[in-house]
């Protein structure tokens, strides 16, 4: 195979890296350490000791603590939510709507951002150093769901003595979390904001998950998941796995908008297996830019706790029962170009929650940016964001935020 890596971005490989590895036990960030008279219990069956969760805060607590917005990161994404991630350097994954000002107002609400369990930036997860042994948990870490990812921030919660949350919010496997959150602790979250997400995972993105694993498992490089110990990486597995599933985060009119059929620093055709074209291009490099900061282990961890969700499926395969008797204010949000959680997704989820009689709004966006659209600048995003915070605030005895 080609490599991905442009011929000057070669040497920046080592130390891109070494800074990833480090990230996983000693991270840049706010760490919290459970001991082993705490361990946390996994639908899978065992108790995991020795958990540690890696989180940013951004903003102040009030002195109620009842200003707190608990947000959660999608598939690849970690604690650094409104800050300059440690290893790329790149602005935080959210941004656009959370800081100053924004529409999730650090100056206003205390906001919270973790790592989730099963992730490669300091919480624990196949990476992390298991005390038993002294070496990588690899495939010896036991498999995750996204529910025992929530149980895991509502421990660090406990830990940071906040009771409720004014708002839990987060898109695509964020959303996901945020609709296990009112499910089983629909006592500490107030409001829940929903966006781009699904209530199961469908059968097609099951499909599209298991192409990315079975590439990181093809690779000779996994070693059977101890490539850690073993001293190499499977960065091309890795990197064909990020490929095809960035393609299902974008729509085929903003695929068609960025590149069209346009040539790459040519002319003409090669007639050959080169990145002929920009989008081929744009791919390759996608690809080999995440292997440099991500824990293959970890992808197909965090993939398979998404597969496994199903929130009905624990409440007698009716949704409306996972919100029966629910206090919890929701807004749920959708994109005309997602493909990868529709807006029939959403409406599913609208509809177990009119029927279990809570109380919740729906907005459909009209965006070309596919399913990434939550992470993107979309001025009605900010705006239904910042009207439903502001009503969520005001109904939860939170003084009046500035005007946006």
């Amino acid at each position: 195979m080609t490599s991905f890596v442009p011929q000057d971005a070669t040497s920046l490989l080592p130390n891109i890296e070494a800074k990833a590895r480090q990230e996983v036990n000693e991270p840049h960030s706010a760490v919290v350490r459970f001991g082993a008279d705490q361990p946390l219990r996994l639908d899978a069956g065992v108790a995991l000791p020795h958990l540690q969760i890696a989180y940013q805060t951004y903003g102040e607590p009030n002195a109620a603590r009842s200003n707190a917005i608990l947000v959660c990161h999608a598939l690849t994404g970690d604690q650094h939510a409104a800050n300059p991630n440690p290893v790329t350097g790149k602005p935080g994954w959210w941004e656009t709507l959370v800081g100053p000002g924004k529409p999730i107002d650090t100056e206003r609400f205390f906001v919270i951002s973790s790592n989730v369990l099963g992730g490669c930036m300091g919480t624990t997860g196949p990476a992390s150093l298991n005390p038993a042994t002294g070496r990588a948990y690899g495939l010896d870490m036991p498999v995750v769901t996204i529910r025992d990812m929530v149980n895991a921030q509502a421990m660090l919660l406990d830990h940071l003595g906040i009771e409720k949350l004014l708002c839990v919010a987060g898109g695509s496997m964020g959303g996901m979390q945020v609709l296990q959150w009112a499910a089983s602790y629909p006592e500490r979250v107030f409001s829940a904001l929903p966006i781009a997400t699904g209530a199961r995972h469908s059968a097609q993105n099951i499909a599209f998950h298991e192409v990315g694993r079975q590439a990181v498992m093809a690779d000779p490089d996994w070693r059977g998941g101890r490539y850690l110990a073993e001293g190499v990486t499977p960065h091309r597995g890795l990197a064909v796995a990020r490929m095809a599933a960035h393609i299902t985060y974008l729509s085929d009119q903003a695929l068609h908008r960025k590149f069209g059929r346009r040539l790459q620093d040519r002319a003409n055709p090669t007639f050959g297996f080169d990145a002929d074209f920009q989008v081929e291009s744009y791919l390759r490099h996608q690809g080999e830019s995440f292997v440099q900061r991500f824990d293959a282990n970890s992808y197909l961890y965090v993939t398979r706790a998404m597969d496994y969700f199903d929130l009905a499926e624990d409440y007698g395969g009716v949704l409306a029962n996972a919100f029966a008797g629910s206090k919890t204010r929701f807004c749920l949000v959708s994109f005309t170009s997602d493909w990868l959680f529709p807006t029939e997704d959403s409406r599913a989820i609208v509809h177990a929650l009119n029927a279990s009689g809570a109380s919740v709004s729906f907005a459909e966006i009209v965006s070309d940016k596919g399913h990434d659209a939550f992470l993107l600048e979309e001025p009605e995003l900010f705006a239904i964001t910042r009207g439903f915070l502001d009503s969520a605030a005001r109904a939860f005895g939170l003084p009046p935020g500035r005007e946006g």
